[in-house]
């Protein structure tokens, strides 16, 4: 799929979930800062849908369930997220240029 198609599918997903998560913030108990990593899913889908096997789409959505679940069920992983993050987002900077060298 040409780069324009994705990029229109992918910014179309972004807007009609941020106004999904405003219009529930405004409506039910749900405020945007508990919702926010749905924006992040729904990135991480978008990118699967055009390469399954993308790496970068599984991170970027394994980590919006992760916040989802956080914000959600108040696990306290926002101390230990101070090192883990940082280190896998390194991790997979090196595996994209890696993989691109090939």
């Amino acid at each position: 799929m040409p780069t324009e198609k994705r990029n229109i599918l992918t910014g179309g997903l972004i807007l009609i979930t941020l106004g999904v998560l405003i219009f529930i913030s405004k409506t039910t108990s749900y405020s945007f800062g508990q919702t926010w990593p749905v924006l992040l899913i729904v990135i991480g889908i978008s990118t699967l849908i055009y390469r399954f096997k993308a790496i970068e789409g599984w991170f970027i959505a394994t980590v919006g369930v992760i916040f989802l679940f956080i914000e959600f069920y108040g696990f306290d992983l926002y101390k230990y997220s101070q090192y883990i993050l940082p280190i896998i987002l390194v991790l997979l900077g090196v595996y994209v240029l890696m993989r691109r060298k090939r």
